[in-house]
């Protein structure tokens, strides 16, 4: 298995739930400031992100 795979595929997972929450936060209720749930979901969308970013490095660095 190539180095970088896991941790891109987790951020796919990660940034896809994510957003799921995120869209369907914003369908069912609409943005508040004082909600504390958008706070979380937007560091785990940025969480997954950074997987993302730091797997598809490790994929490009070690071709």
């Amino acid at each position: 298995m190539r180095e970088g795979l896991v941790p891109t595929a987790l951020g796919v997972a990660v940034t896809t739930g994510a957003a799921a929450l995120r869209t369907m936060d914003i369908k069912k209720r609409g943005m508040k400031k004082r909600d504390m749930l958008p706070m979380v979901e937007t560091a785990v969308l940025g969480f997954g992100l950074a997987h993302i970013v730091l797997g598809a490095i490790d994929l490009v660095e070690h071709r």
